[in-house]
C-alpha cells in the first residue's frame, strides 16, 4: 500500500504522534524512513483540513530535538561499546567505515556536523549517539540539536505543504514523484556517504591506529 493512502487511515492525532515517534526513533539512533513518513505526511495535510500543518512540524520537530537528546545522553553513557553493538545489529548503517568518517567529521567540524548532519539520511541517525561517545559538550549539541531540527523538521514540513496547496491540480502525481524524489535523495547521500567512508577507512588503515580525540570545549 502507497505510504500516504495508508496515512489516510490513520486520524490526524495518531498521524502528529507517529510522525514524532518515527523521527525521535530515527534521531535517537534507529534507521527509520523518517523523511519519507514526514514528507508523506505533509502532502497528506496540504489536502486535508483535519491535519494542521504547524501542529505537524511542531511535533516533527519536538521528535527531532528529543530523539537526538536521547541519543547523546546514550551515547555518552555508553561509549563506544555502544557503537560495536550498534554494528552488530545494523551493520550497513553503523560499519566501522561509516563511524570513521562521522568520527572524522565532528573532530573537524564540531558542532556544525551536528547541525548539517541533520539534512543527510545517514548522519541523522550517527549524530546524537556519536556526540555523546566523543564527549561534545552538551550546550553545543543542545544549540546545533534545536536549530538543525528546527530547520529540517519545520522547514521540510513548511515547503512540502505549501507546494502541495499550490500545485493541487497536480496533487496526486506530485505525492507520488515527492517521495521518489525524498527516496532518491536519501540513497544519493548515503551512497555519497559510503564512498566517503571507503576513502577514510582507507586512510585510517594506511596510518597508525591513534587513540580518537574527544571534541574540544
Amino acid at each position: 500500500m502507497h505510504v500516504q493512502e495508508w496515512l489516510e487511515t490513520i486520524p490526524a492525532v495518531a498521524i502528529y504522534a507517529l510522525v514524532g515517534v518515527v523521527i525521535g526513533l530515527e534521531s535517537l539512533g534507529i534507521p527509520l524512513p523518517g523523511e519519507i513518513v514526514l514528507v508523506s505526511s505533509a502532502l497528506l495535510a496540504s489536502q486535508h483540513g483535519e491535519i494542521n500543518p504547524y501542529v505537524l512540524g511542531a511535533c516533527a520537530t519536538a521528535g527531532a530535538i528529543i530523539g537526538d537528546s536521547i541519543g547523546y545522553a546514550i551515547g555518552r553513557k555508553g561509549g563506544r561499546p555502544l557503537l560495536a553493538w550498534l554494528g552488530k545489529k545494523f551493520p550497513k548503517h553503523f560499519s566501522e567505515a561509516n563511524i570513521g568518517l562521522a568520527e572524522q567529521s565532528f573532530q573537524k567540524w564540531g558542532m556544525w556536523a551536528v547541525f548539517f548532519g541533520r539534512f543527510v539520511a545517514l548522519l541523522r541517525i550517527f549524530a546524537g549517539p556519536l556526540a555523546g561517545v566523543l564527549h561534545m559538550p552538551y550546550w553545543k549539541f543542545l544549540i546545533a540539536n534545536v536549530f538543525g531540527g528546527i530547520l529540517w523538521a519545520g522547514g521540510t514540513t513548511a515547503v512540502i505543504y505549501s507546494v502541495g496547496v499550490v500545485a493541487e491540480a497536480w496533487l496526486k502525481r506530485f505525492s507520488w514523484l515527492g517521495l521518489v524524489l525524498a527516496v532518491l535523495i536519501g540513497i544519493a547521500s548515503m551512497l555519497v556517504v559510503k564512498n566517503r567512508a571507503k576513502k577514510a577507512a582507507a586512510q585510517r588503515t594506511a596510518t597508525p591506529e591513534a587513540e580518537p580525540v574527544p571534541v574540544a570545549d
